[in-house]
């Protein structure tokens, strides 16, 4: 290990973009605090190139055509030990190519942030002693991403941090930092918020994400009962999906009070513009959410972690869940008209929001080991 330049290895996946939204976050961090030699590898992209195109389209397809038996699976292994025959083989993919990148690397520590868990096996195998860092991406916890030799875990709230101990992990080795976002998300000046789209001041406006690759089902339905409301204007964001993009400019681009937008980087300034959001669970998403202190109405949420987010953010009573359109823009209505309930939200949001989670990690993993005292007592030599 260099005492003059760290090396970081941050290992993520392309399902979805969640994972690679907090590697990103992770990255900025750690150049801003001065480490730059950081790395980030998609494993399964760069060892298993047809498997990983295979399971990613097998994974956007179980949200729209097989969700139930996606979220069967999901919960079936939900409890899986390290040492199951399963995980075992799941973990072992990857293992040739991550013993390349450690080598060409030489990284002085891994984070993980998709649990997929080569390096403990690999560190067995070749002698070489690495600290392991595993940030778990969603609000719930999966038997995949606990493994005994992992050094460090980064979760969501006290709540994960409590069921990460009760599966074996010592407390200390445990911080709910919250799920990483990049540097200063939501801290936006209104100038920033007014050049993202011209809005009425007199109506309530309500925000509509469909997930990155657009996959959030029945919004042409939603825009559609709220645009008839004459008290809410809507803000729709397709993500990648050029089909429901074109639809919605198609059939409701003419509307005054409809702002569309594809994939966007400036989410902050659209939640900051808004008094609510529509979207789907995912563990990013619903974090930046609550950074913005914004109610949550959560549409269908997919069985697996997209819908144990939900409900835990509904037992916290932060968000909604709702199955069709018309349960959907009641709970709204219902919502934007109760002052105080608002305000239970507010302060429930404010008790579980994490907006300094990004730089709480890393600040925590140079205090750990690239300090000069922990950088000498954890100093190892590559042996491959």
């Amino acid at each position: 290990m260099s005492s003059n330049s760290p090396k970081v290895l941050i290992m993520y996946a392309s399902y979805g973009d969640g994972h690679y939204q907090a590697s990103k976050a992770l990255e900025a961090s750690f150049h801003h605090s001065g480490i730059t030699d950081v790395v980030l590898l998609d494993l399964m992209a760069e060892a298993h190139p047809f498997l990983n195109e295979m399971t990613k389209f097998v994974y956007m397809q179980s949200f729209k055509t097989i969700p139930l038996i996606y979220g069967w699976v999901y919960n079936a292994t939900k409890d899986m030990q390290p040492d199951t025959s399963l995980l075992s083989v799941l973990n072992s993919l990857g293992m040739r190519k991550m013993q390349q990148a450690i080598s060409s690397i030489e990284p002085d520590l891994i984070i993980h942030t998709f649990p997929q868990l080569a390096m403990p096996k690999l560190l067995k195998k070749t002698g070489l002693t690495l600290p392991l860092v595993n940030i778990v991406t969603d609000f719930d916890l999966h038997g995949r991403w606990v493994h005994p030799d992992v050094d460090r875990y980064y979760v969501a709230t006290e709540d994960l941090k409590t069921e990460v101990v009760r599966r074996g992990i010592p407390a200390e080795r445990v911080l709910a930092s919250g799920i990483p976002l990049k540097p200063d998300f939501g801290h936006v000046s209104l100038a920033e918020t007014e050049q993202i789209c011209e809005l009425e001041p007199s109506k309530k406006t309500i925000l509509i994400m469909a997930g990155a690759f657009g996959v959030m089902q029945g919004i042409w339905d939603i825009c559609e009962e709220l645009l008839s409301n004459e008290n809410y204007q809507v803000i729709a964001v397709c993500g990648r999906n050029k089909e429901l993009h074109c639809k919605l400019k198609q059939e409701l681009g003419r509307h005054p009070h409809f702002h569309l937008f594809g994939y966007i980087n400036e989410v902050a300034q659209l939640m900051r513009l808004s008094n609510c959001i529509i979207t789907k669970p995912g563990g990013i998403t619903l974090s930046e959410s609550l950074v913005c202190r914004l109610p949550i109405f959560l549409y269908r949420p997919v069985p697996g972690q997209e819908l144990n987010n939900a409900l835990y953010l509904e037992r916290k009573g932060i968000a909604s869940i709702a199955s069709d359109p018309g349960a959907l823009i009641e709970q709204i209505d219902a919502l934007l008209r109760d002052e105080e309930r608002l305000a239970r939200i507010y302060q429930e949001i404010d008790n579980i929001r994490k907006p300094e989670a990004a730089e709480i990690i890393v600040k925590d993993i140079i205090e750990q080991w690239f300090t000069p005292a922990s950088m000498l007592s954890s100093s190892h030599s590559l042996v491959l």
